[in-house]
């Protein structure tokens, strides 16, 4: 079943109130997260309503979205379950991929009817993380996100009345999203939208960790531990490389499927201990503190381990230091891949382009909108990489809003 992306005009309160006012007020459907305390299966305790919301339109540095296609990530389970806990309500989804149908007055260098990416950091360009090439964080953008509002501000959603939050500046489970220039990247439209949804999250974050976090030498052996989305995202970057990879995961499905990527070995945590595997660079994407202790047990000297995964954060792990010493080895954090949105996706799509970077291989089932409590049951069983939310084509970009005439916001 398909989502709706029907998007109803309605009034502005603001334009009553003298409030200041962000733009037209629209109706949309989103999946809406109630609360942070849920128990599984989520398919019977139903945290999450799809429902009409009303959407305030773009401000002057903001754009409109049609939403075509949204991937089902850890980082929303992880909010659902309660291990990341946000405020709610807060509509969900933050790798998401849509065509604009408005643009605010000071976007100048977006058009409407561009597919564009999201990414759920966004970057003000100005701060000290975003000083450092990706390395850190944006310090505004992560406290928007933190507060469950824009960069620029505050919330554009609302459901009778009452506000509802943005997960990440983004809110990508719904058939609309207004969202901060800062966090779109646009793409060419030869890059289908469930893709281009990908692009956002997992291939910034696992093939940032290859190709950003510790870029391996040529002739180097890759592992990556964790072969969710993220980290199939890692395998298939570094083997656009050229780099032997070894694929690590405790999941049977996942190692069989690795195989067909052309890895050189697919391997169990416990088989690669056992076997006493070494690689070069290893990626740790499951986000589990026992698959940080297996990702820095098979590091080789000299090596480097990057981890990318989001444990809860309670999570320990245990690590000799002497063993870090005594063999030259480094850890390296990376946050969404140490990634920079406006300079990394171009690359990405651009390996895609070229058939070096398969990422519909990563897409497990394409689902509606009304599915989504049964696809984070499915996400934490472990058996999906990506689900992929995919939203009705059947409205132009200038044509899903009567009188929309520019498509810009004044």
């Amino acid at each position: 079943m398909k989502a709706t992306t029907n998007l109803t005009l309605v009034s502005d309160p603001a334009a009553d109130t003298g409030k200041e006012r962000v733009g037209h007020t629209h109706r949309i459907r989103g999946a809406v997260l109630e609360s942070c305390d849920n128990t599984r299966p989520f398919a019977e305790s139903r945290p999450i309503t799809v429902c009409e919301l009303e959407l305030a339109g773009p401000g002057p540095d903001e754009v409109l979205v049609r939403i075509e296609a949204a991937g089902v990530c850890h980082s929303d389970l992880s909010v659902v379950d309660g291990n990341r806990r946000r405020p709610t309500p807060m509509l969900l989804g933050h790798e998401s991929a849509g065509r604009i149908v408005e643009i605010g007055e000071n976007v100048t260098d977006l058009r409407v009817g561009q597919r564009v990416v999201m990414a759920f950091l966004p970057r003000c360009g100005e701060c000290a993380g975003c000083r450092t090439d990706g390395k850190m964080p944006c310090v505004p953008g992560t406290a928007a996100n933190n507060a469950g509002t824009l960069l620029s501000g505050g919330s554009r959603l609302s459901r009778d009345g009452e506000p509802v939050f943005h997960h990440l500046g983004v809110s990508g489970f719904a058939t609309h999203a207004t969202v901060d220039r800062r966090s779109v990247t646009p793409v060419d439209d030869d890059v289908p939208p469930d893709v281009a949804a990908l692009l956002g999250c997992a291939v910034l974050t696992g093939g940032g960790a290859v190709l950003n976090a510790v870029r391996p030498a040529p002739g180097q052996t890759v592992a990556v531990v964790g072969l969710g989305g993220v980290g199939m995202a890692a395998v298939v970057t570094a083997l656009s490389l050229g780099a032997e990879v070894v694929g690590v995961d405790a999941v049977e499905s996942k190692l069989d499927l690795v195989k067909s990527f052309g890895v050189a070995q697919a391997l169990t945590p416990e088989q690669a201990k056992g076997q006493g595997l070494r690689a070069d660079l290893v990626v740790e994407a499951a986000g589990h503190p026992r698959a940080f202790e297996t990702a820095v047990a098979i590091t080789a000297p000299g090596g480097a381990t990057v981890t990318v995964g989001l444990p809860g954060p309670d999570a320990c792990a245990t690590v000799s230091p002497l063993l870090l010493t005594a063999e030259a080895r480094t850890i390296v954090g990376s946050y969404l891949g140490s990634a920079v949105p406006q300079r990394d996706i171009p690359i990405y799509a651009q390996l895609w382009r070229e058939g070096r970077l398969p990422v519909e291989r990563l897409i497990s089932s394409r689902i509606g909108l009304d599915d989504i409590n049964e696809a984070m049951d499915l996400l934490a069983g472990g058996s999906q990489l990506r689900q992929v939310i995919v939203f009705d084509d059947d409205h132009s970009a200038t044509g899903a809003i009567a009188g929309l005439g520019t498509g810009r916001s004044s």
